[in-house]
């Protein structure tokens, strides 16, 4: 690797933490049998209540998008209960395979930050739980605003003075992550977990485990570099 420092951003819910199955522990106590129904359902109530204005906090868009999960599932939720995911979000577990991933891209000279759509104090108990820190955290709550909106990754490239040669954002998530990467030009990695698949999506920059993203992150830049001219 080159001295120019070089960077990989990470969405961490779905991407290096398994949301899903934190979500599916802690709403089977009260969902019982339609805690699957319950969670797909979540999926589609959460950007909806992200994008009402003013911002809300995220533990606030957790409990108003499980709230309206639950009635379309006929699930009656506990009086009291609508915080349980935010309650729970320290126990969500890591993905087997990213740690593993993490140590090869700080040995190989990266440096690693998150861009995620939950709150400071939320992502603190997230943090704690990986190995070693990360370098920089940018959560919905700094930046007012959440993903698939642009302040992320723009916030990010001021903070960190990045050229986007020397930038990928590796996630999972298509809508909320690589839809607008791809908008704004910055190169990425789709960690395709759930193996939705989309059209037009490089090979290049398109894998299904942590343990493949190291590589690809080389490939990406790599190739980055043969795509820029050479000078005098």
């Amino acid at each position: 690797m080159s001295s120019r420092s070089r960077w990989i951003t990470f969405d961490c819910f779905g991407t290096l933490v398994n949301w899903r199955a934190g979500f599916a522990e802690a709403l089977r106590p009260m969902a019982g049998a339609s805690t699957e129904d319950v969670v797909r359902a979540y999926y589609a109530h959460e950007p909806p209540v992200e994008r009402r204005t003013p911002h809300r906090l995220y533990k606030d868009v957790l409990a108003a998008a499980l709230a309206r999960a639950a009635e379309e599932c006929g699930v009656s939720l506990p009086s009291g209960s609508a915080h349980v995911l935010a309650e729970s979000w320290g126990a969500m577990p890591i993905f087997d395979d990213v740690e593993p991933m993490l140590a090869d891209l700080r040995r190989d000279g990266w440096r690693l930050a998150v861009l995620t759509n939950c709150d400071d104090d939320l992502f603190a108990l997230t943090h704690r739980r990986f190995r070693a820190p990360f370098d920089l955290v940018l959560t919905a709550e700094r930046v007012r605003s959440y993903k698939p909106a642009p302040w992320h990754f723009r916030g990010f490239e001021q903070i960190a003075r990045v050229d986007r040669r020397d930038w990928v954002h590796v996630a999972n998530s298509f809508y909320y992550d690589i839809a607008p990467a791809r908008a704004l030009g910055i190169q990425y990695i789709w960690l395709d977990r759930d193996r939705t698949g989309e059209p037009d999506v490089s090979a290049l920059a398109h894998v299904h485990t942590a343990a493949d993203v190291p590589q690809a992150a080389a490939r990406v830049i790599q190739r980055a570099d043969a795509r820029t001219p050479v000078c005098c």
